[in-house]
């Protein structure tokens, strides 16, 4: 509340006088009030005042019930009917906090808060209550243990708090500011900047936070961004209180008058749905506080400081028989407080009373109130007295249960697992006279058991229930899956939440609290996601990819090098590979091998993921290898760029390609010998069943250097004969890629057996301690061979469930053998340690051999049965990126689950529990791979991209070119208006449910492809004239052309029939690249939707979007036509819409924009535009005239000279085409 304007009187409280209260009995105070109360030395009221029990209530009446003294003398500051419990809190101007229980209002607690400033807001929490003093914030326990105290800056002067949620706390005061804090962390999160300082009130509803000033303003901002959304002017003055309820805000202030500030009786009321104020209301008393009261209707309670109070309608007339009185034992009230449940209202004067008033004889202070703890009492003095002294003195006096049985607690864990009981099936008979409307069954009741019961049976006596691979047929039963707590939330499948809005205000930040960028799902064939992020984070691969670019239509490693290239400049935004995937499909191998799944497998999760995306795995490879080891033909584009490697062998060889010698031995003793390559291996697990223990670098061995008796041709023998086939290594990889193929439950039971035994193993060595044969000198610990440098000992839980080394050391010997064994720093320090000083050139691993390995990736199957399962991926990210996205130098792992990335620690992405979590794919790189390779990235995109090119279609004549290319003098530059648009066609339909309320639910949207973009230029003398008109070429089904909307007719992007100039995506995709990467601005109207389905990231900077800058918030957003009508006199889309005429059109209303606000000088006089604007929309319902007679309402009021010029200049143009 705001004090400027209260009674001068109380400037007698000052606060030297609280910290030393005389406990003398004021003047002021009528001695009747102390009849029961008792004074302590420090002055403090020990006891509640009773009222006396022949109070008659009468119901639903408002009266006073009991008073009380908090504090002797000393005002109260604020008042708060606690949300949680039976309690009244009360503070004081002397900084003491005082509770009351029940109607009856007993003491329940009372302490210090603060030592000097008195306490100015009270909100009561789960756990505890906040206080707010003038630059501190202290949460305390209800019995009075501080549970923080945060310190603000001693400048600052709150007084005002809001709880926008369980953990999120606005602070506000006198300052031009409003801070908020997390009240997990106890740290200031944000800081909000308030353009008119002092807010000493808030309030919160659905829609907006409510700000009062001591001004006399009242701001409305918004819940997201706390932006101000609109301002109500309520009193000249300053403002004393406000509240909301509905659709109504009332306020009650101070107005300005010639002998200083005098109390307003008139409240001013608003209607929040229109955003005006209404007739204010005429009360009778001085109006210091007021609440809405919603009981039967929406009243208001209008208290005054004199102890007036009267009950009105906001919008009716008040009348003064409704005004009652409180007697306050001070000259005035200081504070009032309605209870949540309507039923109580709380008075504090200014000599420390209380007064509960209530509306019936036995109020709750709450609808639910949970049970108040009290303190138990004291049995100490009921236990015998015992002498220590006494050595004779026998124990079994203390009363401590004594028992040789185990303890309840000590109940092992294994013991304790969870036995869901499953719903039973629905009847049979139910089931076939069901009668489906829509996904609601009807049935008739066939009264076989008693209505809302269902007879109770225990999972032993049923078998039943014993399989959780049974699918029951209720629905609840569906609903609630046994298995589900096994998947921790983050590795679980997520979906995009569609609204009206579409993907806008869905709040992407939630998943992905870092800088990188995940990838959308709901693209076909999106399972891959997990793979292109691992693929992304290797630097080389990333690197080649992006200095690739070839004359192929659909290369994947072209398209995955404009997707790493999005990647690279989203900061934290999603991405989707629409372009890579589309190509994806088209690959005959592709769907040969069975990568192309249906969306309806895909959905239900039919396929099997594991084996899909190690297929794909090996398929992407070796896609990549076969792309970078073609031989250069004539680039169909003149911007492309160098190889990135110059030799005849691909750098994705180099990079993964491991050379063997295959060795086949006849039994005649013929051998032969014949060289190969492969770019990754699968594991192959031992055939032994007795349960040996292995390690992971053996069976990596055995699948490395096969070895397998087998029938093969032998040509000594001239038949097939048995063969010992062997496989000897020539070459190792720079990066290692391994499939799991982890496809049965015998690999399953492999790695869990496998995983126990490491466990064991693990604990018993780091259970022990380290030789103390070997001394090692500190300066020796700090060079070991761990990146960090520290060895660290992994607690119980990292070491479940973990098989996988994150190292692992190959060395080639000279019998072309391969030795390889696991490696950890640990391990190589306990085992054969060298102090670094004696390695010497001898560890080279160029000259022995040996390669050390690390763990880069680890793609995971999670198995969900809810959701079919889905693919994850650990990825280690390294410095490199870091440095690009963050600024900062570390490595850190991190899960990717599709646009959800968040780091972990690095014993998770080794640790794999088979019952849910699979490994399906795993990445190791040698170490200081990156200095091997050249990391430098040149953009391959030239400005001969934008130059004049043939057209794909066959018909196409000189006379339907509508667009004229660049010359080499008119290359845009980097800042240049280049007006854009474009057209698209569906390729699927949107998929929805309707709900049992009406409403519908967007599964999955409709799949669009571009297919008309248009460019034209934004200055020079050829300003308005097209340079790009491109039809896209489509091999897709289209299902609707979207005539009425894009202008598209069937036929128009076939090359056999289409007159268009018809080009590929991925051409005119180049040349949009390099407008982004040349850096000019792009115009248009909806250019968000636009960037999304051609599957660009444009920075923010480069985007200057018209449906934003004649825009106000919360307002809906203004069609194009409309817009072109009321600003530039303009009549367009008429039939169709055409992509040249909205471009053009896109860039008049940015020069009229810049126009209208003076280039962004006088925000001011362009918002009175906005508002005429909008409520010219609201009268003609947002709708062009039809009749050609009515013009623009503005075509008398603006200079049109510049459009009619530009108007000109078009037809001219149009001719000028038309003459051929």
């Amino acid at each position: 509340m705001n004090f400027e304007g209260l009674d001068p009187g109380l400037a007698e409280y000052a606060p030297a006088m609280h910290s030393a209260l005389d406990p003398v009995l004021d003047a002021h105070l009528n001695p009747s009030l102390l009849q029961n109360v008792e004074l302590d030395p420090e002055g403090v009221a020990l006891e509640a005042l009773p009222v006396q029990e022949s109070v008659h209530i009468m119901e639903g009446v408002y009266s006073e019930l009991h008073s009380v003294v908090a504090e002797v003398g000393v005002p109260v500051s604020v008042s708060h009917f606690d949300l949680h419990e039976e309690m009244l809190w009360v503070g004081s101007h002397g900084g003491h906090a005082t509770s009351f229980f029940g109607p009856a209002l007993e003491r329940y607690s009372s302490f210090q808060v603060n030592g000097s400033d008195d306490i100015r807001q009270i909100q009561s929490l789960e756990n505890g209550i906040l206080f707010l003093t003038k630059n501190n914030l202290k949460y305390m326990a209800r019995g009075g243990l501080i549970i923080f105290d945060y310190l603000l800056d001693e400048n600052e002067d709150m007084h005002s708090l809001l709880l926008t949620d369980s953990s999120t706390l606005l602070v506000g005061g006198l300052q031009n500011h409003i801070l908020e804090i997390d009240l997990n962390t106890v740290q200031e999160t944000q800081k909000y900047a308030v353009e008119t300082p002092g807010v000493t009130i808030m309030r919160q509803t659905n829609r907006f936070f409510f700000c009062g000033h001591t001004s006399g303003k009242v701001s409305l901002r918004d819940l997201r961004t706390f932006k101000v959304e609109h301002e109500f002017d309520a009193f000249s003055g300053s403002l004393s209180d406000f509240d909301v309820h509905g659709n109504l805000l009332a306020a009650c202030g101070f107005s300005s008058r010639l002998t200083g500030l005098a109390c307003d009786r008139f409240l001013k009321v608003y209607d929040l749905r229109m955003m005006r104020a209404i007739t204010p209301l005429q009360v009778h008393v001085d109006p210091a506080f007021l609440r809405f009261i919603p009981t039967y209707t929406s009243r208001l309670a209008i208290i005054s400081q004199s102890g007036q109070c009267q009950f009105c309608e906001p919008t009716g007339l008040a009348n003064p028989a409704d005004i009652f009185h409180v007697n306050p034992v001070g000259p005035l009230l200081m504070t009032f407080d309605v209870s949540a449940s309507k039923q109580a209202l709380a008075f504090g004067d200014s000599e420390g009373c209380v007064h509960l008033w209530t509306d019936s004889p036995e109020p709750s202070f709450n609808p639910y109130s949970r049970e108040t703890e009290f303190a138990l009492p004291c049995l100490v003095d009921s236990l015998p007295p015992l002498d220590w002294s006494q050595d004779l003195l026998p124990l079994s006096l203390i009363p401590v249960p004594l028992t040789t049985d185990t303890l309840l607690s000590d109940w092992p864990a294994a013991n304790s697992a969870p036995a869901p009981r499953r719903a039973p099936p629905v009847d049979a008979e139910i089931l076939r006279t069901m009668k489906k409307v829509g996904f609601i069954g009807y049935a008739p009741n066939p009264r076989t058991r008693l209505r809302n019961q269902i007879p109770y049976r225990l999972k032993e006596s049923d078998s039943e229930f014993d399989s959780f691979s049974q699918v029951t047929e209720s629905p609840v039963g569906r609903e609630e899956e046994p298995h589900l707590h096994m998947v921790s939330k983050k590795y679980r499948k997520v979906t995009i939440k569609y609204s009206k809005l579409g993907l806008e205000d869905f709040d992407f930040k939630h998943y992905n609290k870092t800088l990188f960028a995940g990838l959308e799902p709901h693209i076909p064939n999106a399972y891959c996601n997990c793979m292109i992020q691992v693929l992304y984070f290797l630097e080389p691969v990333r690197c080649l990819i992006q200095n690739h670019l070839c004359q192929k239509e659909f290369c994947l490693a072209c398209e995955l090098g404009f997707l790493f290239h999005m990647l690279d400049l989203s900061r934290g935004d999603p991405c989707q590979g629409n372009n890579f995937l589309r190509a994806f499909r088209t690959i005959p191998e592709a769907s040969a091998l069975g990568l192309i799944l249906a969306d309806s497998d895909e959905a239900s999760g039919k396929g099997n993921l594991a084996r899909l995306i190690q297929r794909w795995n090996r398929f992407i490879l070796t896609q990549l290898h076969q792309d970078m080891q073609e031989l250069e033909l004539p680039q169909a584009y003149r911007g492309a760029g160098g190889s990135f490697c110059s030799s005849g062998d691909s750098v994705i060889g180099q990079l993964f390609s491991c050379e063997m010698e295959n060795c086949s031995l006849c039994r005649c003793g013929s051998e032969t010998v014949r060289a190969s390559s492969t770019l990754l291996f699968t594991l192959s697990y031992p055939d032994d069943k007795t349960g040996k223990n292995y390690d992971f670098a053996q069976v990596l061995k055995r699948s490395i250097c096969l070895d397998q008796n087998t029938q093969a041709w032998c040509d000594n023998c001239e038949k097939y004969q048995p063969t010992i086939q062997t496989r000897n290594i020539r070459h190792l990889p720079d990066i290692l890629v391994i499939n799991c193929e982890v496809n049965s439950s015998k690999e399953a039971d492999f790695w869990r057996m496998q995983a126990e035994f490491a466990f064991k193993m693990a604990v018993k060595k780091h259970s022990g301690e380290i030789s103390k044969n070997k001394e090692f000198a500190l300066a020796d610990w700090k060079e070991l061979g761990s990146p960090e440098g520290v060895l660290v000992c992994p607690s119980i839980e990292e070491l479940k469930n973990v098989w996988l080394p994150f190292s692992i050391r190959m060395k080639m010997t000279k019998n072309k053998g391969l030795d390889v064994c696991n490696w950890t720093d640990g391990d190589e320090i306990l085992a054969a340690w060298v102090p670094p000083s004696q390695w010497g050139p001898a560890r080279a691993e160029e000259e022995h051999g040996v390669y050390v390995y690390d763990l880069m990736a680890t793609v995971v199957h999670i198995l969900d049965s809810r959701t079919g399962g889905s693919l994850v991926a650990h990825i280690k990210v390294g410095e490199t990126y870091h440095q690009r996205k963050e600024g900062v130098t570390h490595q850190q792992w991190y899960l990717f689950n599709d646009f959800l990335i968040e780091p972990i620690d690095k014993h998770e992405a080794v640790q794999f529990d088979m019952n849910w979590k699979v490994p399906a794919i795993l990445y190791y790189v040698k170490r200081n791979l990156n200095s091997r390779y050249n990391l430098n990235i040149k953009n391959p995109i030239e400005a001969s991209v934008l130059l004049a090119e043939a057209s794909l279609a066959r018909k196409q004549r000189k006379t339907h070119t509508t667009f004229i290319p660049l010359m080499l003098n008119e290359m845009p530059q980097i800042g240049d208006l280049v007006g854009l648009d474009a057209e698209f066609v569906t390729l699927n339909e949107e998929e929805a449910e309707l709900r049992s309320d009406g409403t519908k639910s967007t599964i999955k949207p409709s799949q669009m492809s571009v297919a008309r973009i248009t460019c034209v230029r934004g200055q020079g003398p050829n300003e308005g004239i097209p340079f790009i008109d491109d039809y896209i070429s489509t091999q897709e089904q289209v299902v609707d052309y979207l005539t009425q909307y894009s202008g598209i007719k069937p036929g128009d992007l076939d090359a056999k029939i289409s007159s268009k100039h018809l080009t590929t995506l991925k051409s005119t995709y180049l040349k949009l690249r390099f407008l982004i990467d040349i850096g000019v601005k792009f115009v248009g109207h909806g250019l968000q939707k636009d960037f999304r389905v051609i599957n660009l990231m444009v920075p923010k900077d480069q985007v200057l979007d018209t449906v934003y800058l004649f825009h106000m918030p919360r307002k809906r957003m203004i069609s194009l036509r409309f817009l072109a009508w009321y600003f530039l006199d303009l009549k367009i889309q008429g039939e169709t819409h055409d992509s040249i005429e909205d471009a053009r059109t896109a860039l008049q209303l940015y020069r009229k924009y810049l126009e209208l606000s003076k280039n962004g000088t006088e925000p001011e006089s362009f918002h009175k535009v906005l508002k005429g604007l909008y409520e010219k929309g609201r009268k003609m319902d947002w709708k062009v005239p039809e009749p050609e007679g009515q013009t623009s309402p503005k075509s008398k009021t603006w200079d049109g000279t510049r459009e009619t010029e530009l108007g000109g200049f078009c037809i001219l143009f149009w001719v000028g085409l038309g003459e051929g």
